[in-house]
């Protein structure tokens, strides 16, 4: 498959952008190729300016569960665009959307948007140490919550290859309050505990880590945590920027019948527009000032374009079958993949319709695991699987996603195309 003009551009980019990219895992520094450069989206598919076609299993990073342009919300988009872009004031459309979240997630009383799922992390945060009067956070070695600063520490997703603090610039001083431990360890929560339990804060975790690959949470092991925190007087904080409304109305903790004291959420409620958002109940969402001291704000929180967007996708979402057919879809995709997979000494982690192959035999249980994937078998697998126009997330220990676009036949050509490697 040509990709000349991607590799001319890409290399122009490099010039005049660090790494020739605005995030880093789009550089395929893993994959050890240059990217194709996207040029337009429809469906399931991906474009590049070479004029090459992929099957798109990234979807914007699991943002496109309703696949690319659908047209409920490139209607709500145009409607809202031509009634202006930004208004640096209150809007309706934020109520609708707040109602609408809150409505699917129990846990929730009142929520507040921002602009990232970064943005979300970070105020959930501060308003844990405001709430509970304490310093400490404690996650999970291989959970990614954004590059704030106090939560790049042991992060997975396009950090694996940084150093224990994931990033230089980031002080000792905003880290030293931050314990990183195994995920699925409950004897880890024990000891932390322990040893700092009068100090610690919040336990922050992605209910269904998608950063470190899909790796699912043992059984009973977020009833644990919640069960931990609130005996210690810290709060459970679940970050569901990938698995909210991926799965189901109500995300993870719906699903695991496990209520966080703080949520946070992104990709999907903003219907590829940049946005994020992070709920609790009424009295600790009540310390966010104007009404509290905890103080949070932002130019474009709240921007009608990507609430828009938003409530047009949960609205399709809110179909009665829509769930039901996505994930049996998935599921048969995935019961003809596995086989193929344990004959190439992979194997195959999933829930609903996100999914990682890993480059070991077994599934990972925690990150430590993970990274004992081969990273050059998997380079060479993703190098000859976008060849056949197929593209998944460009990285071993990232979440893929099949969504509700995709067809048998689509989801057959890539068990064929695998099959034959």
């Amino acid at each position: 498959m040509n990709r000349n003009k991607s590799e001319e551009i890409f290399n122009l980019a490099k010039k005049v952008m660090p790494g020739g990219v605005n995030s880093p895992v789009r550089s395929f520094r893993e994959i050890g190729i240059s990217p194709p450069i996207i040029s337009r989206s429809e469906s399931s598919y991906l474009f590049d300016v070479d004029g090459n076609k992929y099957l798109d299993f990234c979807n914007s990073w699991g943002v496109h569960i309703l696949g690319h342009g659908h047209p409920n919300v490139i209607d709500a988009v145009d409607k809202t665009l031509r009634n202006g872009v930004s208004y640096g004031a209150c809007a309706e459309i934020e109520y609708k959307m707040a109602q609408k979240i809150v409505s699917c997630f129990p846990s929730m009383e009142k929520v507040r948007f921002v602009s990232s799922g970064t943005e979300a992390v970070m105020s959930a945060i501060r308003l844990a140490r405001a709430f509970t009067g304490r310093k400490k956070i404690v996650k999970f070695d291989g959970c990614y919550h954004g590059h704030s600063d106090s939560l790049l520490v042991n992060a997975g997703s396009g950090v694996t290859h940084l150093p224990q603090s994931s990033s230089q610039g980031v002080l000792p001083e905003f880290v030293e309050h931050t314990i990183s431990i195994p995920f699925n360890d409950q004897s880890a929560i024990g000891e932390t505990f322990k040893r700092h339990g009068k100090d610690i804060a919040a336990v922050i975790v992605e209910p269904i880590p998608a950063n470190m690959g899909v790796i699912l949470p043992e059984e009973g092991y977020l009833r644990f945590l919640k069960h931990f925190t609130k005996a210690n007087g810290a709060l459970l904080i679940f970050d569901e920027v990938i698995t909210g409304f991926r799965l189901c109305f109500g995300g993870a903790q719906s699903l695991y019948a496990v209520e966080p004291d703080i949520s946070t959420l992104g990709k999907i409620i903003g219907g590829g527009f940049p946005v994020g958002a992070f709920g609790a109940r009424a009295e600790i969402m009540d310390l966010l000032a104007p009404m509290g001291s905890v103080y949070q704000a932002g130019t474009l929180s709240g921007n009608p374009v990507a609430l828009g967007a938003g409530l047009a996708v949960l609205n399709k979402l809110s179909e009665s079958d829509f769930y039901t057919n996505l994930n049996q879809k998935a599921l048969a995709f995935y019961d003809a993949l596995e086989p193929i997979l344990e004959k190439m000494g992979a194997s195959l982690g999933y829930c609903g319709s996100m999914f990682t192959i890993f480059m070991t035999e077994k599934v990972p249980t925690n990150y430590a695991e993970a990274k004992k994937c081969d990273s050059k078998k998997f380079a060479q697998f993703y190098i000859k699987l976008l060849d056949k126009g197929i593209y998944l997330s460009p990285a071993q220990l990232e979440a893929n996603f099949v969504s509700s676009v995709m067809n048998e036949s689509q989801l057959s050509m890539v068990i064929d195309s695998i099959s034959k490697q």
